[in-house]
């Protein structure tokens, strides 16, 4: 084994799990933090309070040992509960019987990991210490203390910047060669609202997620522990139905009582709650190189942030994780593997990004279009019967093909579903064989190519 010198900026939840990881590789690893050790202190606000676990970070929680403790503080959702304009509701589930995606808290899995990491003999973690500097030529980075204001440098062998889409250690690669960077925001923002529990129990169906589609903004919500539920709206920062249209607590009554009234009735603090909650922005971050003279490494959002619609940040940055750990484990080497993980997450990073994207359209506009819900329910039913069809979203979010791999896929699928719909009398798919004779020519003709 290397003598290394491993230095992670940033210990969320993929700097907590990184760390986790090369540990058990055998690593000596040292973790710095700006923020407070979350153990001392409430949960940072602002930030997404809970977010969508699915297959991939599973498995990378499966390779560091911590699955069965997130699984004790995770939700299980079998689908979308979609929240109509007219006051009916309706449920789409997310895959097959049996799949479903996981409800966690932000804090309690970055405490789940950190404590895990503490138990770790090779693993060390700092608090409250903001990466000031980046030396690039010598290797080294300085950490301030946020509470005694005192600076120190570290010398590192490798250092991993998990500091997240705002990335100081990105930033020092900037003036690099050939160092490629962009950000792009949404004209959207998001603002997140707190639904009570009924003394301990959810006042909603708890095992889904909710969403109020409205074509130009919407509302969702997934379920805690205690019975609460988190929603966040998506709303233009400007212009008709926009934050900026939503100035006085008229105004916010009006808009949440004419365009989601069963979740107005939920919130009764709808008026404060919204006048004291910040307003976020979304954005996609891509860059390349993420490896610096296989010294200086990027990883999760440092790497590739993007905005939230697929439910896939926290998973595709566990997924980098799990697949930088095999590689090592594979090669016995930090050094060596950095290029490899570099060739194999940049591609998936930026497929995942587009995705989301996409995605948002689809949650913000489609699943209340009759002709989509036909599309899909068509789609389910082919994956079904033919063997190794396999829709979007089951790629993404309930397999390991790499994303990049998925998007291909989907882009082909998207192309052939667009065909399908064209069949004359489609609508009559359960009665009528011929119908269903002809999709199946055309998705098996598609398979075979």
């Amino acid at each position: 084994m290397e003598e290394k010198k491993i230095v992670i900026s940033g210990g969320g939840l993929v700097g907590s799990l990184l760390a986790l990881l090369l540990g058990k590789a055998g690593y000596e690893v040292d973790v710095y933090e700006k923020r407070p050790d979350p153990l001392m202190t409430a949960p940072e606000t602002g930030r997404s309070i809970n977010l969508a676990l699915s297959h991939r970070g599973i498995k990378a929680l499966q390779a560091a040992g911590v699955e069965q403790e997130t699984m004790n503080i995770a939700i299980p959702m079998k689908g979308r509960f979609i929240h109509h304009e007219d006051g009916t509701n309706s449920f789409q589930p997310y895959g097959e019987e049996g799949q479903v995606i996981y409800a966690v808290s932000r804090a309690d899995l970055n405490k789940t990991l950190l404590n895990k990491a503490r138990e770790a003999h090779n693993v060390k973690l700092f608090f409250n210490e903001r990466c000031v500097k980046v030396n690039i030529e010598e290797f080294s980075i300085e950490f301030e203390n946020k509470l005694d204001g005192t600076v120190k440098a570290r010398e590192f062998s490798v250092l991993f910047g998990a500091d997240g889409a705002f990335s100081q250690v990105r930033s020092s690669l900037l003036p690099t060669c050939r160092f490629n960077y962009s950000q792009e925001y949404l004209e959207y923002g998001y603002k997140e609202l707190t639904i009570p529990s009924d003394a301990g129990a959810h006042r909603m169906e708890k095992n889904a997620l909710h969403i109020w589609p409205r074509e130009k903004f919407m509302l969702i919500a997934l379920p805690n522990l205690d019975g609460t539920f988190t929603a966040t709206l998506f709303l233009p920062f400007e212009g008709e139905n926009s934050f900026e249209s939503l100035k006085t607590d008229a105004q916010v009554e009006t808009f949440f009582k004419s365009n989601f009234a069963d979740a107005a009735d939920l919130i009764p603090e709808l008026k404060k709650q919204f006048a004291e909650h910040p307003t976020s922005a979304l954005v996609t971050v891509k860059c390349y190189p993420w490896v610096y003279e296989n010294r200086i490494a990027l990883i999760g959002d440092a790497a590739h942030a993007i905005v939230p619609f697929y439910g896939q940040g926290m998973n595709a940055g566990f997924e980098d994780c799990r697949v930088l750990y095999d590689l090592v484990t594979k090669n016995w080497s930090l050094n060596s593997s950095l290029q490899e993980y570099q060739k194999l997450r940049k591609p998936a990073g930026d497929a995942v990004g587009q995705l989301a994207l996409q995605n948002f359209i689809e949650m913000r506009d489609l699943v209340n279009d009759k002709k989509f819900l036909l599309r899909k329910k068509i789609e389910a039913i082919i994956h079904h019967k033919i063997p190794g069809y396999l829709p979007l979203y089951s790629m993404v979010t309930f397999s390991d093909l790499p994303y990049h791999e998925a998007l291909e896929k989907g882009q082909k699928q998207e192309r052939l579903m667009e065909e399908i719909m064209k069949i004359e009398n489609i609508e009559a798919l359960s009665e009528d064989k011929e119908v269903w004779e002809k999709i199946e020519e055309m998705v098996k003709r598609e398979m075979g190519r």
